[in-house]
Protein backbone atom coordinates (compact mmCIF):
# COMPACT_ATOMS: atom_id res chain seq x y z
CA UNK A 1 0.00 0.00 0.00
CA UNK A 2 1.20 3.44 -0.84
CA UNK A 3 1.27 6.20 1.68
CA UNK A 4 0.32 9.60 0.33
CA UNK A 5 2.25 12.56 1.69
CA UNK A 6 -0.11 15.33 2.49
CA UNK A 7 1.09 18.87 3.00
CA UNK A 8 -1.25 20.93 4.99
CA UNK A 9 -1.96 24.42 3.65
CA UNK A 10 -0.73 26.01 6.90
CA UNK A 11 2.74 24.49 6.49
CA UNK A 12 2.98 25.70 2.86
CA UNK A 13 1.91 29.17 3.95
CA UNK A 14 4.42 29.26 6.82
CA UNK A 15 7.26 27.99 4.61
CA UNK A 16 6.49 30.61 1.95
CA UNK A 17 6.23 33.38 4.54
CA UNK A 18 9.55 32.37 6.14
CA UNK A 19 11.27 32.35 2.73
CA UNK A 20 9.94 35.83 1.89
CA UNK A 21 10.97 37.24 5.25
CA UNK A 22 14.49 35.86 4.95
CA UNK A 23 14.78 37.23 1.41
CA UNK A 24 13.68 40.69 2.58
CA UNK A 25 16.16 40.68 5.46
CA UNK A 26 18.97 40.05 2.98
CA UNK A 27 17.82 42.88 0.67
CA UNK A 28 17.47 45.37 3.52
CA UNK A 29 20.90 44.59 4.92
CA UNK A 30 22.47 44.97 1.45
CA UNK A 31 20.87 48.42 1.06
CA UNK A 32 22.20 49.64 4.44
CA UNK A 33 25.78 48.54 3.79
CA UNK A 34 28.08 51.60 3.67
CA UNK A 35 30.12 52.19 0.55
CA UNK A 36 33.12 54.28 -0.39
CA UNK A 37 32.41 57.57 -2.19
CA UNK A 38 35.34 58.89 -4.24
CA UNK A 39 35.25 62.34 -5.89
CA UNK A 40 38.11 63.96 -7.80
CA UNK A 41 38.33 67.55 -6.53
CA UNK A 42 41.17 68.73 -8.76
CA UNK A 43 43.22 67.19 -11.53
CA UNK A 44 46.20 68.87 -13.16
CA UNK A 45 49.00 67.52 -15.30
CA UNK A 46 52.33 68.69 -13.89
CA UNK A 47 55.75 68.65 -15.49
CA UNK A 48 58.24 68.11 -12.69
CA UNK A 49 61.55 69.95 -12.89
CA UNK A 50 63.41 66.98 -11.46
CA UNK A 51 63.06 63.30 -10.60
CA UNK A 52 63.65 64.22 -6.95
CA UNK A 53 60.69 66.13 -5.54
CA UNK A 54 60.08 67.00 -1.91
CA UNK A 55 56.41 67.10 -0.97
CA UNK A 56 54.94 69.00 1.95
CA UNK A 57 51.48 69.11 3.47
CA UNK A 58 51.05 72.30 5.47
CA UNK A 59 48.06 73.49 7.53
CA UNK A 60 47.72 77.27 7.69
CA UNK A 61 45.32 79.07 10.06
CA UNK A 62 44.48 82.59 8.94
CA UNK A 63 42.97 84.99 11.53
CA UNK A 64 39.85 87.07 10.83
CA UNK A 65 40.53 89.96 8.39
CA UNK A 66 44.20 88.95 8.01
CA UNK A 67 45.85 89.67 4.66
CA UNK A 68 49.22 88.18 3.76
CA UNK A 69 51.88 90.35 2.21
CA UNK A 70 52.75 89.57 -1.40
CA UNK A 71 54.71 86.35 -1.33
CA UNK A 72 55.64 83.14 -3.15
CA UNK A 73 55.90 79.54 -2.02
CA UNK A 74 58.76 77.16 -2.69
CA UNK A 75 56.65 75.25 -5.15
CA UNK A 76 53.27 74.86 -6.82
CA UNK A 77 50.51 72.51 -5.78
CA UNK A 78 46.87 72.09 -4.86
CA UNK A 79 45.35 74.02 -1.97
CA UNK A 80 42.26 72.87 -0.01
CA UNK A 81 40.06 75.25 2.01
CA UNK A 82 39.09 73.49 5.25
CA UNK A 83 37.37 76.45 6.92
CA UNK A 84 36.43 80.03 6.09
CA UNK A 85 36.38 82.21 3.00
CA UNK A 86 39.53 83.40 1.23
CA UNK A 87 40.29 85.99 -1.42
CA UNK A 88 43.33 84.86 -3.42
CA UNK A 89 45.11 87.19 -5.85
CA UNK A 90 47.67 85.45 -8.04
CA UNK A 91 48.94 86.24 -11.52
CA UNK A 92 46.74 89.34 -11.74
CA UNK A 93 43.54 87.33 -11.16
CA UNK A 94 41.30 87.39 -8.09
CA UNK A 95 39.35 84.34 -6.90
CA UNK A 96 37.15 83.70 -3.86
CA UNK A 97 37.38 80.24 -2.28
CA UNK A 98 35.23 78.75 0.49
CA UNK A 99 35.02 75.53 2.53
CA UNK A 100 35.60 72.47 0.36
CA UNK A 101 37.10 74.39 -2.57
CA UNK A 102 40.35 73.18 -4.08
CA UNK A 103 42.54 75.35 -6.27
CA UNK A 104 45.96 75.16 -7.91
CA UNK A 105 48.59 77.60 -6.79
CA UNK A 106 51.30 78.15 -9.39
CA UNK A 107 54.02 79.39 -7.05
CA UNK A 108 53.85 82.88 -8.58
CA UNK A 109 53.64 86.09 -6.55
CA UNK A 110 50.38 86.07 -4.58
CA UNK A 111 48.34 87.42 -1.68
CA UNK A 112 45.66 85.73 0.46
CA UNK A 113 43.04 87.53 2.55
CA UNK A 114 40.56 86.03 5.01
CA UNK A 115 37.26 87.69 4.05
CA UNK A 116 35.09 85.41 6.19
CA UNK A 117 33.55 86.04 9.60
CA UNK A 118 35.82 83.57 11.45
CA UNK A 119 39.36 82.24 11.19
CA UNK A 120 40.13 80.28 8.02
CA UNK A 121 42.12 77.09 7.51
CA UNK A 122 43.94 76.10 4.37
CA UNK A 123 45.83 72.89 3.57
CA UNK A 124 48.77 73.46 1.25
CA UNK A 125 50.15 70.52 -0.74
CA UNK A 126 53.48 71.78 -1.98
CA UNK A 127 55.81 70.21 -4.56
CA UNK A 128 59.40 71.45 -4.35
CA UNK A 129 62.73 70.34 -5.81
CA UNK A 130 64.54 68.11 -3.33
CA UNK A 131 67.88 69.40 -2.05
Amino acid sequence: MFKTLTIKPNKVFLATLATLLLANVHVVSAQNKPSLNRTVLLEKKVELPSNNINTKVIRVTIPIAFKTPWHTHEGPGPRYVVKGKLKVVEGGKTHIYSVGDVFWESGDLMSVENIGEDSAELIIFELTPAN
